[in-house]
């Protein structure tokens, strides 16, 4: 159990192993944004900045579109708020995994750079959260991804896309990597994973939700999923209801945007 959050160098080194392979695949998956970001006319400064600043390759990729676009600060500013508004439901979950004793400094470094992969190997870890193990991980991560967003607005352009797209693969043996022994040793999650794949090629076809942005479907998923797996584990309903009262809000909030921001185009 990970009860102290006093500096380990074991554990912070832990993090430093496990948030290698997410480097990796960053910077190959931020090399191809760097292209995004040269097309909207940023420099290879002004790409490093954003990428260390906003570590979410959705939001980014939306703002480097919009901006390239000429749309004004308010339409890239609620733009990139729905693409990563699924982020404040995977910190909702990393927070009830905090130590009652953890500082408040320690949870807003962390929120920092809360992403799906930083995510998906924090929450395995058992017990209370060490936020060193995190930190180990965000020291690679996090310069990896910005380091690559200002090499792919540099020299992007030169390499094929198919080289491009091949480096990024290392991200999808990665999550593979983080989902396989959990669901190996529970049906329930091994159900969960399965219907949430299933689920989310259908939401890339089903009428209406497939207008969606990717980052809203990723909301609706979560919060309808994670209700199921939660009675699943025998919990009612009203149980749950707390935890999903602002999940919820944020939703509804996020819907309205975008049909206010279709409305005003049409």
């Amino acid at each position: 159990m990970e009860q102290s959050t006093k500096f380990s160098r074991k554990v912070f080194c832990e993090g430093m192993r496990d948030g290698f392979p997410i480097a990796l695949g960053y910077f190959a998956v931020a090399f191809s944004l760097g292209i995004a970001a040269r097309n909207a006319g940023l420099t290879p400064v002004q790409g490093f900045l954003a990428s260390i600043l906003n570590n979410a390759s959705a939001g980014e990729y939306a703002a480097f579109t919009l901006i390239a676009a000429g749309a004004t600060y308010w339409e890239v500013a609620v733009i990139t708020l729905i693409a990563n508004a699924r982020y404040l439901l995977m910190s909702c979950a990393l927070a009830q995994r905090f130590s009652p004793a953890t500082p408040f400094f320690h949870r807003l470094l962390i929120g920092y750079d809360v992403t799906d992969e930083l995510f998906g190997i924090t929450i395995a870890r058992p017990g209370y959260l060490n936020p060193y193990y995190t930190y180990g991980a965000i020291l690679l991560a996090a310069p990896a991804w910005a380091i690559g967003t200002a090499l792919g607005i540099i020299a992007g352009n030169a390499l094929p896309l198919r080289v491009v797209s091949a480096l990024s693969v290392a991200l999808y043996g990665m999550f593979l990597a983080i989902i396989i022994p959990p669901a190996r040793k529970n049906r329930i999650v091994a159900a969960l994973v399965v219907i949430s794949f299933v689920l989310s090629f259908a939401c890339e076809y089903l009428p209406g939700i497939s207008a969606l942005s990717g980052g809203t479907r990723t909301i609706i998923l979560t919060v309808a999923i994670s209700a199921a797996a939660e009675m699943g584990f025998a919990l009612s309903a009203f149980s749950i209801m707390r935890y999903l009262f602002y999940p919820y809000l944020l939703l509804v909030s996020s819907l309205v945007a975008i049909f206010l921001v279709r409305g005003k185009k049409n």
